[in-house]
């Protein structure tokens, strides 16, 4: 059905953060081919002939702009509550921060009266996961929020960065955000910052804040001047590995992820077997491998292939030879098993290695 604008309800419109670079497509989309997909809609029970907007509030805002009229939308014969809940269990797909989260449970607790339990038990969540949400939600002044809700700061930076620092400092954590949306901040570089104020003096703290253009130039120069191979990005890596794991450990000791099931739990063990072999790997390659032991009476070279051909000569005695010196010294069971390769793990998976071909498996869906 065609609606007229003044005929939408849009109060859920503030739970949702605006997206420049995705608004812009989608406005030359529906310029160029029109609306493709309906809004979706409910009818209003406090006010006649008017409906609560659903979804498809971005394709309402670029509709006003390019000067349409009416808008297609669908209507759902469903309350407003249920519709909301439906709605985002269909957009499940898609990305959606802890902060958003907070959101939606908050209004869903503000205007439904929905107490934790009730709210723990359409999420399919438990009661402190809810908490946890709904106090994201609250720690942030209001204007940061609607600073996120804007697009000028990343929800994920606003979640990881500004939350903490509003525990500790209100004051510090509305400049933050002021930089934060004044200097455009990636992930990156909001970590930069926030990394550097967590670790600093309360005197390191303040002249961070009071001159963030000097911070962000000093960086510049320092990631200018690193030679490559420095190491710089290995460090990085493996620093967010081990965020993942602290994640994943998280998950397991919130009461927040359902029981695993035997298959489940079988591909989970794979994984965490791989994760091992690889971090073993690159061990190997960080540190220098200590060095067998070497009778004096041994060669002195220490080159792998010419230690395996001398030993060689001594493989291709006769079993006279070996029945006179008895069992092979364990030394030359580990060289006859190395061949002519060099003294070193790890290079290449061996070919019985059951991971080391077999694509990734589903992963179960993680808490957002």
């Amino acid at each position: 059905m065609q609606l007229e604008f003044h005929q939408l309800d849009r109060r859920w419109e503030h739970l949702r953060v605006r997206h420049a670079a995705r608004q812009r497509r989608l406005l030359a989309s529906l310029a160029e081919s029109g609306q493709q997909t309906p809004i979706v809609v409910v009818a209003a029970e406090d006010q006649a002939d008017r409906y609560v907007v659903i979804d498809g509030y971005k394709r309402i805002v670029a509709l006003e702009q390019l000067g349409r009229d009416t808008v297609e939308a669908v209507v759902w014969p469903m309350s407003e509550a249920g519709a909301v809940l439906l709605d985002r269990s269909l957009r499940l797909s898609e990305h959606e921060t802890a902060l958003e989260v907070g959101w939606l449970l908050a209004e869903l607790e503000r205007r439904f009266d929905y107490g934790l339990d009730e709210l723990a038990r359409r999420f399919d969540r438990s009661v402190s996961w809810v908490s946890r949400r709904l106090a994201l939600a609250e720690v942030l002044p209001e204007a940061i929020q609607q600073q996120v809700r804007e697009g000028k700061i990343l929800a994920q930076v606003a979640m990881k960065f500004l939350v903490p620092v509003a525990r500790q400092s209100l004051e510090d954590c509305q400049r933050m955000a002021t930089i934060f949306a004044e200097h455009h901040c990636d992930t990156r570089q909001a970590g930069q910052l926030y990394g550097a104020w967590r670790k600093g003096s309360p005197a390191i703290r303040k002249r961070i804040l009071d001159d963030p253009e000097l911070f962000f130039k000093t960086q510049r120069q320092a990631e200018e001047k690193a030679p490559a191979g420095t190491g710089a990005e290995l460090l990085r890596d493996l620093e967010m590995v081990v965020a993942i794991v602290n994640r994943a450990q998280r998950q397991l000791t919130g009461a927040d992820v359902t029981e695993l099931d035997d298959q489940q739990a079988k591909v989970a063990r794979h994984q965490i077997e791989r994760i091992q072999k690889q971090l073993r790997r690159i061990d190997e390659e960080i540190l220098p491998e200590k060095k067998p032991h070497v009778e004096p009476s041994a060669t002195h070279r220490d080159s792998g292939t010419e230690h395996a051909a001398s030993e060689q000569t001594g493989d291709r005695a006769g079993a006279g030879d070996l029945a006179r010196g008895g069992a092979q010294s364990p030394p030359l069971e580990l060289q006859r098993g190395a061949g002519t390769a060099p003294n070193r793990e790890g290079r290449t998976s061996p070919p019985t290695d059951p991971g080391a071909f077999r694509p990734m498996q589903g992963e179960s869906r993680a808490s957002p």
